[in-house]
């Protein structure tokens, strides 16, 4: 697969099982990729130490990224990595989801591989952790990991929108689509489409009472089966391996990836910014935390990060 040939993998500081760099040398055995295995510190108190001029303090910094460059080439070092080339990159960096964006933008990276954390379900809707401003503001693909395994033969689960004419949903439909496709053939998986539609706002039945509920969802369920049926013959999807279903989309991209026991989840995410993402999120962000297995956010055609002057 073309596509991802220069990986970079976020580690995690807190733990010597490094989840996303095992996926991501998973992956670049498929690819022979490159992988970059970066890491972000900080230690406040080597920023308050007063009493140490700035050469000195850069020494203690300097010390601390060593040591944690020992490390970092002692885990890599247990791992299979034979024909395989992994740089270690440590950084002194107050704010790590900044610091791997300007990694991505200035190495320009393919993608970015991350493990996940379980966070208290509220803090995920009102606070921003780093895999939220990653997730948001990284200009390229973002893998988040979890614990599920990538077997033979498993299933790649794709979530699209067909029920939208918008020409931003419609590419974006299609760039999920042919990723999904692309990866299946990599790591030979099947790929699966689900689309979730809305049903009948409870509003309109109590303030209309001779609208037809029957008849609407009918025509909802009809319109998505026929734009579903359209998108996947495009790509070769088998209609088996097709879902459409009523309901938000977080819930019905939770049931069919428990149901075909999915390896991995692809889905677009507008990277929503300010008040309404704190507040609301969006839906790459609400599956997130429910499902069982890794999932690959992607942007939209033309989306530019927040941090490209």
């Amino acid at each position: 697969m073309k596509k991802y040939q220069n990986i970079l993998t976020v580690i995690d500081p807190t733990t010597d099982d490094q989840k996303a760099l095992k996926r991501s040398i998973e992956l670049a055995q498929h690819t022979k990729a490159t992988i970059t295995a970066f890491l972000s510190i900080f230690d406040f108190s080597y920023e308050m130490t007063t009493m140490l001029s700035s050469d000195e303090r850069e020494s203690m910094r300097q010390t601390v990224i060593d040591d944690r460059h020992q490390w970092l080439n002692n885990i890599i070092e247990q791992l299979d990595t034979e024909s395989l080339t992994i740089n270690t990159k440590v950084v002194w960096h107050n704010r790590p989801f900044e610091a791997v964006i300007n990694e991505v933008l200035e190495h320009n990276h393919d993608i970015v591989i991350k493990g996940t954390h379980e966070h208290d379900k509220l803090k995920s809707v009102i606070f921003t952790p780093t895999d939220w401003h990653i997730l948001r503001k990284c200009p390229c693909p973002v893998l988040l990991v979890k614990d599920h395994l990538w077997p033979e033969n498993g299933n790649i689960l794709a979530a699209i929108n067909v029920g939208s004419d918008e020409e931003e949903h419609l590419s974006l439909n299609h760039k999920i689509t042919s990723q999904a496709s692309d990866l299946a053939k990599t790591i030979n998986a099947n790929v699966h489409i689900v689309n979730s539609y809305p049903g009948t706002p409870v509003n309109i039945t109590i303030e209309i009472p001779e609208f037809n509920a029957v008849e609407y969802n009918n025509t909802m369920l009809k319109h998505h089966q026929d734009a579903m049926k359209e998108h996947c013959e495009r790509y070769q999807i088998a209609k088996e391996n097709t879902y459409v279903k009523e309901g938000l989309p977080e819930d019905v991209i939770e049931e069919v990836a428990n149901q075909i026991d999915a390896e991995l989840v692809i889905l677009g995410t507008i990277g929503r910014t300010g008040l309404s993402a704190t507040l609301i999120g969006n839906t790459a962000e609400h599956v997130i935390d429910r499902l069982n297995c890794d999932v690959l956010a992607l942007k939209p055609n033309g989306y530019k990060s927040p941090f490209v002057q």
